[in-house]
């Protein structure tokens, strides 16, 4: 059960997700900084196809981010980096709970056992 395809789904996007968080967080550390290039860590899509192949396992992508670079050659803006970190603290916090549930019906069907 450990192996479902939603256990390691939801290992995987735990993972992106943390890899998320600190991506953003270099981000805003380098707001200032001259010809700094802020990233993206990209894995849904992915995630989503390799479930519906019956997997679960991705790996996140980091990619460039798209926003307008700025007169010193810096294109992190505050503003998206905070929106982007709300929402990846929400989806972590859903992730966890989800895989606490999981892990607390394996633990049930073990006592049952």
């Amino acid at each position: 059960m450990l192996d479902s395809v939603t256990s390691v789904a939801l290992g995987s996007a735990l993972d992106a997700l943390a890899l998320r968080q600190r991506t953003i967080a270099n981000n805003i550390a380098n707001v200032n900084t001259p010809n700094y290039q802020a990233k993206r860590v990209v894995f849904e899509d992915a995630l989503a196809a390799s479930v519906q192949n019956g997997d679960g396992r991705v790996t996140a992508q980091i990619a460039p981010s798209l926003e307008p670079t700025q007169p010193n050659g810096n294109n992190v803006n505050l503003d998206t980096e905070t929106l982007s970190n709300i929402d990846t603290v929400l989806r972590y916090q859903f992730a966890t709970q989800a895989a606490g549930s999981e892990f607390s019906a394996v633990r049930a069907a073990m006592r049952t056992s």
